[in-house]
């Protein structure tokens, strides 16, 4: 399934409504098996009052589950640097170097597909591994880790997707040398976790700690 939608009138209105709704690329190994159980647990809870108390908690991790992965699809703005993240800014900081970092937490509530700020080549991305700290951690730093380096119109652009204490598993969706478009889907972090954009030199940040932002959507820069 893509974000296009196939043009029509005869079939318009329901392929919209079906192409909104869509989940994220690595999610099968969790979704498939949590549906799985839930389908069986539903067939046991015909069968006893026992199996009709299993099945209520299998329906509602599965039901979690399906809204943590949703992948929903976004249009980007026409210009501006874009949120790589959905959650709310944690801290806004100046690196000393011209540059500033934007560190945007994702919450378990929050969609966890990561997008690309701007237009880019992927010059290089590095998984580094690292520890257990929770993503709104300040030593979150150091978990595991990808670190992107986009080249951009804009002069070169960082980002890091940080993984949380739960799971700790990054998906990186493109690789070195593919090229991207503004608000493109990059990677998948499961579950608690953080993803940090760092500002090219001079761009003044136009977002402030604590507001929340939407990936694809969301300028962090000022005009």
């Amino acid at each position: 399934m893509t974000d296009a939608t196939p043009s029509g009138p005869a079939n318009r209105g329901a392929t919209t409504s079906v192409s909104r709704f869509r989940m994220a690329r690595g999610s099968a190994a969790w979704l498939l098996p949590a549906w799985g159980a839930t389908a069986a647990a539903i067939v046991a809870a015909r069968r006893s009052r026992t199996g009709r108390l299993l099945a209520l908690p299998a329906v509602g991790a599965s039901c979690a589950l399906t809204w943590f992965f949703r992948d929903p699809v976004r249009t980007p703005p026409p210009q501006g640097i874009l949120s790589a993240a959905d959650g709310t800014v944690q801290s806004v900081e100046d690196q000393g170097d011209g540059r500033t970092r934007i560190a945007v937490f994702m919450s378990p509530l929050n969609v966890h597909v990561n997008r690309s700020p701007l237009p880019a080549r992927v010059r290089e991305q590095v998984h580094h591994p690292g520890g257990y700290r929770p993503a709104f951690d300040k030593d979150s730093e150091r978990n595991e880790r990808v670190v992107w380096t986009l080249e951009t119109e804009r002069g070169p652009v960082t980002l890091v997707q940080i993984a949380g204490a739960l799971v700790r598993r990054i998906v990186p969706y493109v690789r070195p040398g593919a090229s991207v478009s503004a608000g493109q889907r990059i990677g998948l972090i499961r579950f608690g976790s953080r993803v940090d954009v760092y500002l090219p030199v001079g761009v003044e940040p136009a977002v402030q700690i604590g507001q929340r932002v939407r990936a694809g959507e969301t300028r962090l820069d000022r005009d």
